[in-house]
């Protein structure tokens, strides 16, 4: 995207208009139908991925696009403005494929990125945990040396999709490294390494991606599962938390979007009084209100996936937080206007709604809370005294 003409390249619009009509060929009622049998939505995703279409952030030389996050985002803005979001796009080619391909040992790369690019493999990434929350500097999974190996324990909570996963990518911390600022640790478990379980969280949310705790006990695993160097900095862990939430605020503005299209189609079309409700200001001005919150919260993800390709970390992370923020406000208004624009049928199953009144409050707690996004903002854009 051109910073000073807010025009996307024709390359990304044309990618777009792909991307939305392979999404719209399977829909919302493919996805809702998908999620409430507790099957997954494997035909779009093998589809997207033979296509291309999950990999365009990755190197030519490893099967991906060669392009950058933004076009990567737009692709899954353009699958949820269709109804058929795929959440670990957000995972496995964003944030493990973009550590892998700036961090990664050439083995790596070469055992690892043609799958995620096609789509054939997955990594799900793994940094939370019960006991510290948004507070990353206390992750307690612990690596310690054994000879030539690492042996990693510790437990991870609210991990998507592990079930359908070949690998994760852990965050822990070198057993050297367990108090002070944290040094990350970061690496890849295949997930039928013995000692590594996980267990899945029963959510309300309906999706076709599941939640789980691991629990890694003693889990060894060969030096070259480390990815990067060993107490690799901070930097190595944000280049993947940046893409995340960028990604995530893709994930809302395509929502955003689907709900909004819903609404406006509906209020032109219900007729009351002789007239379309879309013609009553109580209705017209609201969904008007989040066209507008739609338009800013999608120039800032934009700009955020602009400054991360042109390698600016440090503004990328402000912009990123900023983008997930306002995205994930505007998912929520939007959703919640369509409900209230199609009155009761809002909250009947045949028109597609309903579950998302629960999905897009997600957006508000993860990757990261609005808290720790209202923190950052104050302490590092506005120069206020840390808080927390």
């Amino acid at each position: 995207m051109n910073a000073m003409n807010f025009v996307e390249p024709e390359e990304r619009v044309a990618l777009r208009k792909a991307a939305a009509d392979l999404a719209g060929k399977y829909g919302h009622d493919y996805y809702a139908k998908k999620a409430r049998a507790g099957e997954k939505t494997d035909e779009l995703w093998n589809e997207a991925g033979q296509l291309g279409y999950l990999g365009v952030n990755l190197p030519e030389e490893y099967g991906g696009g060669g392009a950058g996050i933004a076009d990567l985002a737009a692709v899954l803005e353009e699958f949820a403005a269709a109804g058929s979001p795929l959440l670990l796009m957000v995972v496995s080619p964003a944030i493990v494929g973009t550590v892998l391909s700036r961090f990664g040992t050439a083995d790596q790369k070469k055992q690892w990125l043609p799958g995620i690019a096609d789509g054939s493999k997955k990594i799900v990434f793994a940094i939370t945990e019960p006991d510290a929350g948004s507070n990353s500097h206390k992750i307690t999974t612990t690596a310690r040396r054994d000879g030539g190996d690492w042996i990693l324990s510790g437990r991870k909570v609210f991990i998507s999709g592990v079930d359908e996963a070949d690998a994760v990518l852990v965050v822990g911390r070198t057993e050297d490294a367990k108090t002070g600022r944290l040094k990350p640790a970061l690496f890849v478990v295949p997930t039928d390494t013995p000692g590594f379980e996980f267990t899945k969280i029963d959510m309300d949310i309906v999706a076709p991606e599941n939640q789980f705790s691991l629990f890694l006990d003693d889990v060894r695993l060969p030096a070259e599962a480390l990815v990067g160097e060993e107490d690799a900095a901070i930097a190595q862990l944000f280049a993947g938390l940046n893409p995340e939430r960028i990604m995530g605020a893709s994930f809302s503005l395509g929502t955003a979007r689907y709900a909004l299209d819903k609404a406006v189609g509906y209020a032109n079309e219900r007729q009351v009084w002789g007239a379309p409700i879309g013609s009553h200001q109580g209705l017209a001005h609201p969904l008007a209100q989040v066209k507008i919150e739609l338009e800013l919260a999608k120039l800032m993800t934009q700009k955020a996936a602009s400054l991360y390709d042109a390698g600016d970390d440090f503004a990328s992370g402000e912009s990123a937080n900023m983008a997930k923020y306002a995205a994930a406000e505007v998912a929520i208004r939007a959703v919640d206007q369509a409900v209230q624009t199609h009155g009761g049928n809002g909250l009947a199953t045949e028109y597609g709604l309903g579950s998302l009144v629960t999905a897009v409050r997600l957006g508000r707690i993860a990757p990261v809370s609005r808290e720790m996004v209202l923190n950052f903002v104050g302490q590092h854009s506005l120069g206020l005294p840390k808080s927390y």
